[in-house]
């Protein structure tokens, strides 16, 4: 079970989002309900707390970056009824609720406001324009935009030539058109892992050569079961090489704070 919410987790950050797009609202919405821990992150970034109805179950969950905001707002089950039980005036969603959702509050009559894609820095400065504009929050998404740009031109000096493996508890990489693979090229490193895409462990690649380091997503559990992460070969990358403990709330959503990744990424660049 853990290893599927890890799975479920990382992969997130590749797919955080719908193909809806984000829905305009009038006025300045009071009564918030946030569906699923994506959206948690940007209800709780963006806005005072005596607007927030309720947030997700995972909202406090180690894997949730503002879970410390999260601490003493109440929680809902995205279920249609539970939610509509609380009269709110505006839903958010990443995928929380599930594919049926969006047309019962629609048919409902309740706003909702739609986490759009993000699958590089330029999607995450505007999916953070959107969502600060449906919360009524736009000088504060600019800040978050701005914040995030001075960040990063701190960080680009070029790549260094360093090859680097990601890698999760659950046993799953990321190579080319994921935001995994820009933290990395971000950061001034290579990415090992060429194939585009998520996978699991390259073993067999891993026991022919090697990454000069390994960025490690922890998401804070002494559970997970078996994966391919605790073969000897992978455990191997983890005691032998240069390895970054990337802590798994920067990277289970493609949103701003990836920038804390790329961050411990470039001062541990070899």
């Amino acid at each position: 079970m853990m290893r599927l919410m890890v799975l479920f987790s990382v992969m997130m950050l590749a797919a955080c989002g719908g193909e809806l797009p984000v829905r305009a609202v009038s006025g300045t919405p009071m009564r918030i309900v946030s569906l699923d821990y994506c959206a948690d992150q940007y209800v709780l970034k963006m806005v005072d707390r005596e607007r927030i109805l309720a947030v997700s179950a995972e909202a406090d969950a180690p894997f949730s970056y503002m879970r410390e905001a999260a601490k003493g707002v109440p929680s809902v089950r995205p279920s249609a009824e539970n939610v509509l039980a609380l009269k709110p005036d505006l839903i958010v969603r990443s995928y929380g609720g599930g594919p049926n959702v969006v047309a019962f509050f629609e048919g409902a009559g309740v706003p909702l406001l739609q986490i759009g894609w993000a699958s590089d820095l330029e999607g995450i400065k505007r999916v953070t324009r959107e969502m600060a504009a449906g919360l009524d929050a736009a000088a504060m998404g600019e800040d978050m935009v701005a914040d995030l740009d001075a960040r990063l031109a701190v960080l680009r000096a070029g790549s260094s030539g360093s090859k680097a493996l990601y890698m999760t508890p659950g046993g799953v990489t990321s190579g080319p058109g994921s935001l995994v693979h820009e933290m990395l090229i971000e950061a001034g490193l290579e990415n090992f892992m060429l194939a585009p895409g998520w996978h699991e462990l390259p073993l067999e690649e891993l026991a022919r050569s090697q990454p000069d380091m390994v960025a490690f997503a922890s998401f804070n559990s002494h559970r997970t079961p078996w994966s391919s992460a605790r073969h000897p070969i992978a455990r191997a990358q983890v005691r032998d090489l240069p390895t970054t403990q990337i802590e798994g709330a920067w990277t289970s959503c493609g949103a701003w704070f990836l920038v804390d990744a790329i961050e411990a990424l470039a001062e541990a660049t070899p």
